[in-house]
């Protein structure tokens, strides 16, 4: 049996923002593998997304990035089921980081659902080896996050699922300027 220390579980919850008590759980689950702790916390974030996805969206928390030569920016509208986590600095600091994704990635769409027949067709037309890693390039959910790699955007939102307890989804984006 691994003794789980207390830093352990500090350098975990450093890396992923998820509860103290959720760390210890991944790092016992993982026999005190980091590695294979953060991809038990991704497995069960996304778990708990799924379980939540079906909920009521009433509060926003809209974001915006204007780049430093002016000449681009973003919104982002998160939308989560209460003031009290629409409100939260920590959803405001995640629809930020969204917003400056948006500006450094130009994703056209935020989920692969909204990729429309005519637009798939587009997609083609502009050529290319490999259609699903263009897709992946194009839709936000999909894409690296850019002041993480080892997460998508949708494990970020996943985690903050997680974190927060209710359903959050990015509602809207829309980028001005190139």
């Amino acid at each position: 049996m691994t003794i789980i220390s207390i830093e352990m579980v500090k350098e975990l919850r450093e890396k992923t923002g998820i509860s103290i008590a959720e760390c210890r759980k991944a790092l016992e689950e993982s026999g005190g593998d980091m590695a294979k702790a953060i991809d038990f916390l991704k497995e069960r974030s996304a778990a708990v997304a799924a379980k939540k996805s079906d909920r009521e969206l009433g509060s926003h928390a809209v974001a915006s990035y204007i780049h430093p030569t002016g000449g681009m920016g973003v919104l982002v509208d998160l939308m989560c089921e209460t003031d009290f986590v629409s409100q939260n600095e920590e959803i405001k600091i995640l629809a930020k980081d969204i917003a400056m994704q948006v500006a450094s990635m130009n994703p056209r769409f935020i989920k692969r659902e909204d990729i429309t027949d005519a637009a798939l067709a587009e997609i083609k037309a502009e050529g290319g080896d490999d259609l699903e890693a263009r897709i992946k390039e194009l839709v936000l959910l999909e894409q690296p996050f850019v002041k993480n790699g080892d997460l998508s955007v949708r494990d970020l939102i996943a985690q903050a699922i997680q974190k927060f307890g209710e359903n959050i989804v990015i509602a809207h984006m829309t980028r001005y300027g190139n």
